[in-house]
């Protein structure tokens, strides 16, 4: 499409100002590690959120979402399980806090407090390197990919997807590998406003533009529903034929197993804790733990509303008005475009301008955010903590600017090869967080849980989540039982192996080794105060403070989890309520969110500092009692 004037204007603007405003600030983040890794623990919790927020406000997640949207409807509000993103309220609830406590600045350097310093926990440290490696690299590729397709429908140039994408990559590069943390974070905060914004507007132009009787007449019935059965029954067949056949290929078709499947999965992969990338970094930046949970909390908040604004802003033009085009397309229609061509088609010249910026600046942030978790891995982790120990500051920042070009050089090298945005999600929530999700969870739950175990398990979950997802689809049973049930391969058959085989790791390599000593146990169960089967350590910290109490919240923090999907999903709902027009419904929810959030604050957030007093005392304080 032709771009007007001023929309391009404003896009070469706003990238300018961007790359200025990061490189401006990023003298602050040269002092030393701590100030270029985490921002020396000085931001505060609404800061930390924003930019965490608009590290998830990422353009390909967007676009993944408008063309689930456009297909689910409302239910598709429950397919962001993949990720899964009620994680959010495990970490609100208790798991940010954990992991503060243990005050270091990298997953991998969390190994030393929980595994000491043994072979077993050598092997963990760097088993945690390898897995941050391809996680932070399939991030980046997941997000090249998106936004190659998204600047190509916009922009005037005549270049193909991969190049657009390889120079909008080059040009947030500049600030983000200079910058550090402070750069990462501040300019996150101003193209998160941007892109608030836009957001806004959008779905206030669809609501202005789409009936609730034009969207009934383009849409199947049930489309407008949040909750499902136990099959999908959403039948397109007769207004766009592709979008069945898309349903079918995605194997969404039993949706009540679906959502099932990812309710498990997602349980696992949030009590594991956060995998190590730009949301653990942003906890370990916090302040205080009491301040890692706020965070956690209020990135659900300032996310929700506009992002889903947007999405189904978008959602409704696209249906109301771009179907005839869809359907024109047939089988070669890539729902993942809905969102280009959604903007291009209904949003009016400079607020175009505005928006796409607003989208460039989520490529940006989710790019900077990626791109910044990477260098502490191989810095701090294996530069520091094997090759040169006692290095100046200056040469351990100066390494990080190249660990982070190296970074982005291979994630454009891969990107460039891969053909689906899709497809990266699926490889990465299904494949490779089966892998971390076994070692993650027993890590904080299980006394007897060692070094070797934690290492054989990653290895066992990090390889057949390589080979696995290529390999079950070639399987002739497999192909035979997909045929009559349409099932998702990589949520209900991948995902459970990889974790069963992971497993075995673990509990092979824990068994057949001794258990990590008592000290390093004692010292990380004093410090951290997890709740799970610590008996023997709980007895041996007893033995030397009598007074010292274990955990007991297991009980609340389940209730609190509960009670905070609940209001996470009511979150996601109400602006979609809102932009179709079902103001009763959206009514409902509305009340809905005020009622789990007076609850959440009685049993959570007035608990918080009462939880910081006893993790120091190991018992709680006397006004607490």
């Amino acid at each position: 499409m032709q771009l007007h004037v001023v929309d391009i204007v404003i896009i070469v603007v706003y990238l300018g100002s961007t790359v200025f405003i990061g490189y401006w600030v990023s003298h602050r983040a040269s002092h030393d590690m701590r100030a270029y890794f985490l921002g020396g623990n000085k931001m505060p919790w609404y800061v930390l959120g924003i930019s965490n927020a608009s590290g998830m406000f990422d353009i390909s997640g967007s676009m993944l979402l408008v063309y689930w949207m456009f297909i689910y409807g409302l239910k598709s509000v429950w397919i962001p399980w993949l990720w899964p993103t009620f994680n959010q309220v495990f970490l609100m609830v208790y798991l940010s806090a954990w992991l503060r406590r243990s005050k270091v600045m990298t997953g991998a350097e969390w190994i030393k407090t929980r595994f000491g310093t043994g072979r077993g926990a050598q092997l963990s440290h760097l088993i945690v390197v390898v897995y941050a490696f391809f996680s932070i690299i399939g991030f980046f590729s997941y997000g090249f990919k998106g936004i190659g397709k998204f600047a190509a429908t916009f922009l005037p140039w005549h270049i193909s997807p991969n190049v657009y994408a390889l120079v909008l990559v080059s040009i947030t590069a500049i600030y983000v590998i200079k910058g550090g943390m402070i750069s990462v974070v501040i300019t996150e905060v101003v193209q998160f406003c941007i892109l608030a914004i836009a957001s806004f507007a959008v779905g206030t132009i669809a609501m202005m533009k789409v009936a609730p009787d034009l969207l009934h007449k383009v849409v199947p019935a049930g489309w407008d529903n949040v909750f499902f059965g136990w099959h999908l029954n959403l039948d397109w067949s007769a207004l766009i034929p592709a979008a069945s056949a898309k349903i079918a290929q995605d194997g969404y078709g039993l949706f009540g197993f679906f959502v099932t499947m990812l309710f498990f999965k997602g349980v696992l992969v949030s009590a594991a804790g956060p995998a190590p990338n730009y949301d653990m970094q942003r906890i370990l930046s916090s302040k205080t733990p009491r301040e890692a949970s706020i965070m956690s909390a209020w990135v659900n908040v300032v996310l929700t509303f506009p992002r889903y604004f947007l999405i189904i802003g978008l959602t409704v033009l696209a249906a109301a008005f771009y179907s005839d085009f869809i359907r024109s397309m047939g089988t070669n229609m890539d729902f993942e475009l809905v969102l280009p061509y959604a903007l291009a088609r209904f949003v009016p010249a400079g607020l175009l301008g505005f928006l796409i910026a607003g989208l460039l600046a989520a490529f940006m942030s989710n790019f900077a955010a990626t791109v910044n978790a990477a260098p502490p891995y191989f810095v701090n982790d294996i530069y520091k903590r094997f090759i040169n120990p006692d290095a100046p500051p200056r040469t351990y920042v100066r390494l990080s600017y190249l660990a982070s070009f190296a970074v982005v050089v291979i994630g454009v090298l891969i990107g460039w090869n891969v053909t689906s945005v899709n497809s990266i999600v699926l490889w990465i929530v299904s494949g490779l967080w089966g892998g971390y999700t076994a070692s993650n969870v027993l890590k904080w739950y299980w006394w007897r849980f060692n070094g070797y175990g934690y290492f054989w398990g990653m290895v066992a979950g990090i390889s057949s989540s390589l080979v696995l997802p290529k390999t079950i689809q070639g399987i002739p049973v497999v192909q035979n039982f997909l045929l009559s049930h349409p099932i998702n391969v990589d949520v209900s058959i991948t995902f459970p192996l990889v974790l069963v085989l992971s497993l075995t790791g673990c509990f092979a390599g824990t068994l057949l080794t001794k258990a990590e000593d008592d000290a390093v146990l004692i010292d990380f169960y004093r410090r951290v105060r997890p709740w799970g089967f610590w008996g023997p350590i709980l007895r041996k910290v007893q033995a030397q403070d009598p007074v010292f109490e274990r955990n007991r919240d297991f009980p609340r923090d389940m209730f609190n989890i509960v009670v905070g999907i609940v209001w996470q999903v009511s979150l996601v709902a109400l602006p979609l309520y809102v932009v179709i027009r079902e103001f009763g419904r959206a009514a409902a929810t509305l009340t809905v969110i005020l009622a789990t959030s007076a609850i959440l604050k009685f049993t959570w957030y007035d608990h918080l500092v009462e939880r910081e007093v006893e993790s120091e005392t190991g018992q709680p304080a006397e006004w607490a009692r």
